[in-house]
């Protein structure tokens, strides 16, 4: 007897409502919202953002926030009545977009089937969540370890269901489309069979292919390049009128200002220079007269001395032996190991961007990239530039304190850094949602003439 399968699919195609097809604005619903990375970039390319979902009560209040147009949808999808709403605002959308985490892939034995784990029941709730909705397209992101870890197959398997979506993965770089930032992705893009036509792999401009920081002594980095093309990438990447392949300090130099320490969280837009270049006035575009998410960390004398010695582009191995003592002014700070050194813990956080080139991969707390320049970390608003968030895009944080369902702990300046740190930098959402539309748009041209 066959197996019953794992879901099941309405017949129906969401499509064009009456009208032109061409003018109708297609429509999303970001799942695993978070800030809204991912809604931000389809937005600007175009999308309906119809709603979010999220359980993190203070990432809902940057998408509430930054998305009035959309449904805010809090609290977690696992529940009967969450989940009873996001199908109900779901219903009719065009795609369905998310990043479910995925606690449990790199424990994968005897091929075992991932979305029969518990632990990656989030996944499975996106996969049931598009047979549900049936749109005509899907993407959902997440780390490109998955593809390393023998589940790829499976993943493209699952959200196939059943051959009635055509999947395409492929890993992207957001600094091979603009963003200012090496960051990858694997992404997955669905399509409808019935709708006869299939994704495609995304170009970007391949810069990262090319271009990169090489260490060429203590204290020396330098920005160089491989292939026959290495003398042209060098040329785009320093011309600061090319939004193509941007730098960080392209990103960030008319913030330079900020101070440590500095509480006050928003800032005049005429106290800022003008901008310096293509990349700063696309992310100034919008923007109110003031800018906010300015305020900066403190800083301890010891962490100011170590950056002092650090070079642009440099971190902990450019540090003589003596700064790399636990405590070097006598004052006590954070945890020690016992063994009168810095720990592992700390080379990830003593490093400082270089200006020439993007910066590496953010995470998710304000000391893992110090300024090139300045002895200090960066604002949530550099973050959010190097993630290529435009200026009128605030985080916040939910008004109400203490330990609510669905917060993480940590404090409302963390939540932010947080937030800005694990979303999907927008400018490559955006370049997904036109080849999204365009496989969508396409695909309906081709079933009125047909």
């Amino acid at each position: 007897m066959a197996a019953e399968p794992l879901f099941r699919l309405p017949t129906a195609i969401p499509g064009p409502r009456e009208g032109d097809r061409e003018s109708y604005r297609l429509k999303m619903i970001d799942l695993f919202a978070g800030a809204g990375g991912l809604s931000e970039g389809f937005r600007q390319a175009g999308f309906q953002v119809v709603a979010g979902s999220d359980v993190d009560p203070d990432a809902i209040a940057t998408y509430k926030l930054n998305f009035p147009e959309a449904t805010p949808l809090p609290g977690d999808i696992r529940e009967a009545d969450v989940k009873r709403e996001v199908l109900s605002v779901g219903r009719g959308v065009d795609v369905v977009v998310g990043g479910p985490p995925c606690q449990a892939f790199s424990q994968v034995r005897n091929h075992s089937r991932i979305i029969d784990d518990p632990r990656n029941s989030l996944y499975r709730e996106f996969v049931a969540t598009v047979a549900d909705l049936a749109p005509a397209t899907f993407v959902m992101e997440n780390v490109p370890g998955m593809a390393q870890m023998g589940v790829l197959e499976q993943v493209t398997e699952d959200l196939s269901l059943g051959g009635t979506y055509v999947v395409e993965p492929q890993v992207l770089d957001a600094a091979d489309f603009g963003v200012p930032q090496a960051r990858k992705r694997l992404v997955f893009l669905g399509v409808r069979r019935d709708l006869k036509t299939a994704p495609v792999k995304l170009s970007g401009t391949d810069a990262t292919e090319v271009l990169g920081l090489v260490r060429r002594a203590k204290g020396q980095y330098q920005v160089d390049g491989r292939g026959g093309d290495a003398e042209k990438y060098l040329e785009r990447l320093a011309d600061p009128m090319d939004a193509g392949i941007v730098t960080a300090a392209q990103a960030i130099s008319d913030l330079e200002g900020l101070e440590a320490g500095r509480r006050q969280d928003e800032i005049a837009a005429g106290e800022l220079p003008r901008a310096r270049g293509a990349y700063q006035r696309l992310m100034r575009e919008g923007r109110g007269p003031t800018v906010r998410n300015v305020s900066v960390p403190r800083i301890n004398r010891d962490t100011v001395t170590r950056l002092l010695a650090i070079p642009e582009g440099g971190n902990h191995r450019d540090l003589s032996e003596d700064l790399l003592a636990r405590y070097i002014s006598g004052d006590k700070w954070g945890p020690s190991n016992d063994s009168g050194r810095l720990g592992r813990s700390h080379f990830y956080a003593y490093r400082r961007l270089h200006p020439a080139v993007w910066a590496w991969t953010l995470n998710t707390k304000a000391d893992s990239a110090y300024h090139y320049r300045a002895a200090r970390a960066l604002s949530v608003r550099e973050f959010a530039r190097l993630q290529s968030f435009p200026d009128r895009f605030v985080f916040t944080t939910d008004e109400r304190r203490g330990n609510i369902p669905g917060r993480i702990d940590g404090g409302a300046a963390h939540s932010r850094y947080r937030q800005v740190g694990n979303a999907v930098p927008p400018l490559l959402a955006a370049a997904i949602a036109r080849e999204v539309a365009t496989l969508v748009r396409t695909a309906r041209r081709r079933t009125v003439l047909g």
